[in-house]
């Protein structure tokens, strides 16, 4: 995984890594031990952190560049 992307969308937004653990309702220490690599990261803290920076999950793990979310998908 680029743990090293989950700091630079951080960064870029200005916050602490408290901000983004209260986000995800964590401590902030765990959500540093996600951004050093120290742990794995949760699917779901992944999907709501692509929600929160409204990107998509393959952005944040390095699997592109596109920042932008995909869009909506309308299978029913």
């Amino acid at each position: 995984m680029n743990i090293q992307r989950l700091r630079e969308i951080r960064e870029d937004k200005d916050l602490k890594q408290s901000e983004v653990a209260s986000v995800l309702g964590i401590k902030q220490q765990q959500y540093s031990e996600y951004e050093i690599g120290k742990r794995l990261i949760p699917i779901n803290y992944l999907y709501e952190l692509a929600i929160f920076y409204d990107t998509s999950i393959d952005y944040l793990l390095g699997k592109t560049d596109e920042r932008k979310p995909y869009p909506k998908s309308i299978i029913k």
